[in-house]
């Protein structure tokens, strides 16, 4: 039996030459304080101090530390100075951290009332961390797609240089035509990613298709409902940092967020068809068709459950901090859940509407002049 050998192969090279080029960009962000304005320093020396058992009115437990830190300050007309920094943390670490040794951190520095330097901890650097994250995810993407890697990471860098500029024009604009701005958006998002992953194909046109279809639909059955009910039970006020209507702002957040998933569904489903008819290209239109549906059926649970698991982590925290504050499930789910699972929601139509009309759209392009 022959042995199958794979398409493409990374040798030990080009692994090397990755790894190399990762340590020599952490290495740069452990030593580039110069480049911050603010005064950065890195942790020599931490001291623990007892631990303070602390018990508010709803009977939750917590514990309180101080730590004293000795830090060097690495950069601005204090470096080289050593100074003592208190810092206080909690077990829960809900609102603060705690630091060790060989951290950076970024510092508030003043002079006190005796003349001498005092300082506060600001933040922690993290320069170093997200560069090696961005290294890591940029690396293996690249080393395992070759040419389509880098279409998608190309896509991604110019979908969040969009995104920017549309936040930018709608800041310019006072927020009047923030609803326009991002479903204008949206379709640009779309064409521009399928084009540069899959090319200026037929693929690419029915991948499209299918996406608008699909995306457009899920929004218009949202805006009936919500003509139908009158918005009962939704209560945008609840939506954090909004300041402009926030009734817009959510109804944006819902097509950006319809949009991915559909997107992702038609992709699928059509990358499939396509295959299936290169493979057996004697298959009537219908029986495409009923091919992308069962693909979609297929997909189209843990699809939604994936929705569902990604916003249900986003607002597991507050919920927790909402009921162990005294407050009510009705409640809580109401502050921080009704309108997450309202997208949810919205999304998974969009899933449902996107399997007839990718299978649609492909069976149609694939058999074009062939009976159904």
């Amino acid at each position: 039996m022959n042995k199958i050998q794979p398409k493409y192969s990374v040798n030990w090279v080009t692994i090397l030459l990755v790894l190399v080029l990762g340590g020599i960009l952490c290495f740069l962000t452990q030593h580039d304080a110069q480049l911050y304005k603010a005064p950065v320093a890195q942790i020599t020396h931490v001291t623990n101090q007892k631990r303070v058992s602390q018990v508010d009115n709803f009977h939750n437990h917590d514990y309180e530390q101080k730590q004293i830190l000795t830090v060097k300050v690495l950069n601005g007309k204090d470096r080289g100075k050593v100074l003592r920094v208190q810092n206080t943390f909690s077990e829960s670490k809900a609102m603060d951290q705690a630091f060790r040794s060989n951290q950076q951190v970024f510092l508030h520095i003043q002079k006190g009332s005796n003349g001498k330097l005092q300082a506060t901890v600001t933040d922690l650097k993290r320069d170093t961390v997200i560069v090696f994250l961005s290294w890591l995810a940029i690396s293996l993407l690249l080393l395992t797609m070759k040419f389509s890697g880098l279409m998608a990471l190309l896509s991604v860098l110019l979908n969040g240089v969009l995104f920017f500029l549309a936040i930018k024009l709608d800041v310019m604009l006072q927020a009047t035509n923030v609803l326009a701005i991002f479903s204008v958006l949206a379709f640009i998002f779309a064409g521009l990613t399928l084009f540069l992953v899959l090319g200026k194909t037929k693929q690419m046109l029915v991948t499209f298709g299918a996406t608008v279809l699909g995306t457009v639909g899920s929004v218009l059955v949202t805006l009936l409902v919500l003509a139908v009910t009158h918005e009962k039970g939704l209560h945008f006020e609840t939506m954090e940092y909004v300041t402009q209507n926030p009734e817009t702002v959510f109804l944006a957040e819902t097509i950006l967020g319809s949009l991915g998933a559909v997107m992702d569904e038609s992709t699928d489903i059509i990358s499939s068809l396509f295959a299936l008819h290169r493979e057996t290209p004697s298959l009537t239109r219908w029986q495409l068709f009923l091919s992308g549906r069962e693909i979609g059926k297929s997909i189209m649970g843990p699809l939604i459950n994936v929705l569902f698991l990604i916003f249900m982590a986003d607002t597991f925290g507050m919920m927790v901090l909402y009921l162990r504050n005294g407050n009510s499930w009705a409640y809580a789910f109401t502050m921080n859940m009704s309108l997450g699972m309202v997208q949810s929601l919205v999304s998974g139509i969009g899933i449902v509407l996107a399997i007839p009309a990718a299978s649609w759209f492909a069976s149609s392009i694939l058999k074009r002049g062939d009976q159904l």
